[in-house]
């Protein structure tokens, strides 16, 4: 959408408030031996309490409140009873939800207790290169610039990225246009950012693989050649200069 008054702005700042503090609440939450199932009904409660409701659940039926994805799963994961986190894991979790007719979404990806398995790095790599993309995102700019900008600084750390997932436009809906912001250079693409428009910015960077498949249950993502991935994700609003981060309050690139 586009922001043309205050009271979307405030909505839209509403909204994001909502998805950022669950997000916030639910990465403090987790702990070992914890299942994802009760880690997202934690974060359902939340919602409900704010008055928002779940994004993936309204629109899609996913059978979840939010994704909770584990270790080789890059996205997507649907919360279960029978999968239970560990010490050590890589975890990303993405919240959405709707709140007064409008829509956001953020997502982080975090090592659970200490970094048993070495994963710190790569969720490092992310942080850092969504900090500096929204960074250089501003009304004007290619939207495969973006693209190449964060393709470039993960080969720099070592990384891949994805190319078969990419950020949206939000606003009214959970995705609108612009459609596809990926994390790579399309010389196609000649699409430009526009000012006061809203878009869900994120990353999808990874250690091996460079597609997404899903798996049987018509949900789960992993890579086309195994791996890990961490995401990343911010609603913004583009200005003219530095973006406005309006799901700042979750704290994932602190």
């Amino acid at each position: 959408m586009s922001i043309t008054n205050k009271s979307e702005l405030l909505g839209m700042q509403k909204a994001s408030e909502a998805v950022a503090h669950t997000l916030k609440e639910m990465r403090t939450y987790a702990r070992p031996g914890m299942s994802t199932k009760e880690l997202d009904q934690y974060g359902a409660a939340i919602l409900t309490r704010l008055g928002a409701k779940s994004a993936p659940y309204l629109t899609y039926g996913f059978p979840g409140h939010t994704c909770i994805s584990v270790d080789n799963e890059f996205c997507h994961g649907i919360p279960s009873h029978s999968r239970i986190l560990q010490e050590g894991d890589l975890i990303n979790i993405d919240v959405s939800a709707e709140l007064n007719g409008f829509w956001a979404d953020n997502g982080g990806s975090f090592v659970l207790g200490n970094d048993i398995h070495q994963h710190q790095k790569l969720v490092d790599a992310s942080k850092e290169i969504l900090q500096k993309a929204i960074n250089h995102i501003r009304g004007g700019v290619k939207i495969a610039d973006i693209g190449n900008l964060m393709e470039t600084e993960a080969k720099k750390k070592g990384f891949k990225v994805i190319k078969n997932l990419g950020g949206h436009g939000i606003g009214r809906g959970l995705h609108e246009e612009p459609s596809d912001l990926l994390n790579y250079s399309n010389r196609f693409d000649r699409r430009r950012f526009k000012k006061d428009s809203v878009v869900a910015i994120e990353t999808f960077i990874t250690t091996t693989s460079t597609y997404a498949t899903e798996l049987g249950d018509g949900w789960t993502m992993v890579g086309n050649k195994g791996g890990y991935m961490a995401q990343h994700e911010h609603t913004i609003v583009v200005t003219d200069g530095k973006p406005m981060i309006l799901t700042e309050m979750n704290g994932i690139l602190n």
